[in-house]
């Protein structure tokens, strides 16, 4: 039996099914919902779960995607058996509250008991949860952790582990997380699943870590390959792209982008915004030197550059493998080299997001865009001030939490020095509060932001900062067998 079995199905090993189709227990579970239909990913998916076949399965968000592991779990669960029975793992608070509320509401009938246990708020009431007896437990890998580690978490009778948003559970730093847990597991054989937007190649890669002999269903589009690029447009208010593009990039979070300008002069500016934010992006232009060029090239092709802001034509010829993201900061001159720089991303079987910045009058080139290549813009709205402050708060949040489970007992004993004055720097509404957010600023843009060492005429011409500090984690395998412990 091979482990890597991922690649996409041609033949499906189990047809779709239809609502009518559904056991007695799922159907009373919906009866109150209003569904009519099963979604094609529900319709398509649950043969597998039923099964407890491993799969990936890859669906546009809002497809109903939540459904399609929630129903199998439901129908696989024995109320009568007060433990965790059910692991989903999520990687914000915001959907482990949006996951649970679905499970409750499909689940509530049937005597089952859900929890969303998520980091940023008191142990208590997940513990009180925990002690109850809840059958499905949805959380943030952290907080679980967090939880396994203490002992009021136990997996001893668990049966089914999800990956909701796989793409960015297995690519946001979460990957040593997940790797713990799985050491946590019970040991015999497993059913997971895995359900996302996309899935690069490197999630594609890490999730054979965690799985056995996975199908993979695609259910973006009627073709059954993983190659997809999707196109987003932001509209942003007059004269404020500048901070537009770096709240945009703080809840896109891309892995590494080329973001293209129009001219050589704002390329300079918009490199500079970004350096000056604390980004590690760098320019290319038709007036950089040539000994600059290549040093810039140089990181570019061994991957250390996060950002790459250019031009069209000093970007020519330059291929990034696995681009996350193509960011176009101003519309093109020319419609043509919309597709040029949309089709840097999504190369070689890979997903990517292609972003249009727009402003004013420039919403009239985005609509001629789209009428001429017939696409079909997503449009985003543009994140404020407070959605951003909560999305690198629970980023943050998470980074310490990982920092606090290594501490040795030794080292824990020595923070208990600085506990008194945290508590009191935090009831400080002025002083205490701003040094407390200066300490958390920079320990945030040190670990995702900070670039690796730079040689030193690099250092001498430019003070960039900002690398990601994402971590790939180890490369630890799980044993091949069937069953068993995967570690």
């Amino acid at each position: 039996m091979t482990q890597d079995n991922t690649e996409p199905v041609t033949k499906p090993k189990f047809p779709p099914i239809t609502m009518a189709e559904l056991p007695d227990i799922l159907t009373y579970a919906i009866r109150d919902t209003g569904w009519t239909a099963l979604t094609p990913v529900q319709s398509v998916a649950l043969p597998y779960m039923f099964a407890r076949q491993d799969i990936m399965a890859q669906a546009r968000t809002g497809s109903g995607k939540t459904a399609a592991f929630v129903l199998p779990i439901v129908n696989s669960i024995d109320p009568l058996d007060d433990a965790c029975q059910a692991l989903v793992l999520v990687p914000t608070r915001e959907l482990a509250i949006q996951v649970e509320q679905e499970a409750q509401m499909l689940s509530k009938a049937a005597g089952i008991r859900t929890i969303a246990v998520y980091g940023g708020v008191k142990y208590k009431k997940q513990i009180d949860a925990f002690k109850e007896g809840a059958h499905i437990v949805i959380g943030t890998p952290g907080r679980v952790l967090d939880h396994l580690m203490r002992r009021s978490l136990r997996l001893d009778s668990l049966t089914t582990l999800i990956f909701d948003e796989a793409d960015r559970m297995l690519s946001m730093g979460f990957y040593p997380d997940m790797k713990q847990i799985q050491r946590q597991l019970p040991e015999r054989n497993m059913h997971t699943a895995m359900f996302s937007a996309t899935f690069p190649p490197h999630v594609m890669r890490l999730a054979k870590e965690f799985m056995v002999d996975p199908e993979f269903l695609n259910l973006s589009q009627d073709n059954m390959h993983v190659t997809e690029v999707d196109h987003a447009v932001y509209n942003v208010p007059l004269m404020e792209k500048d901070r537009a593009l770096v709240r945009i990039i703080e809840k896109e979070n891309p892995a590494n982008a080329i973001i293209f300008c129009n001219t050589r002069q704002r390329v300079n500016y918009v490199t500079v915004v970004l350096q000056r934010f604390g980004y590690d992006a760098d320019q290319l232009s038709s007036d950089l030197s040539q000994n600059l060029r290549e040093q810039v090239l140089g990181r570019v092709r061994d991957g250390s550059l996060r950002f790459l802001v250019a031009t069209d034509v000093a970007a020519r010829g330059i291929d990034i493998p696995e681009l996350s993201h193509v960011i176009q900061y101003e519309v093109p001159e020319d419609q043509e080299q919309y597709i040029h720089r949309a089709g840097r991303t999504g190369r070689a079987g890979a997903t990517g997001e292609a972003l249009l910045l727009v402003e004013g009058m420039e919403q009239v080139k985005m609509h001629q865009l789209a009428k001429k290549y017939d696409i079909s813009f997503v449009e985003r709205p543009l994140p404020d001030d407070d959605e951003i402050a909560a999305v690198v708060g629970e980023r943050v949040v998470n980074l310490l939490e990982s920092k606090l489970r290594e501490r040795d007992k030794l080292r824990r004993e020595r923070l208990e020095r600085f506990v008194a004055l945290a508590s009191e720097l935090a009831q400080d509404d002025e002083q205490g509060v701003l040094l407390l957010a200066m300490l958390l600023d920079d320990y945030y843009q040190q670990t995702l932001h900070n670039p690796p060492p730079l040689p030193s005429i690099q250092q001498s011409r430019s003070s960039s900062p900002g690398r990601s500090g994402r971590s790939g984690g180890g490369s630890s395998r799980r044993r091949s067998s069937g069953g068993g412990r995967r570690n």
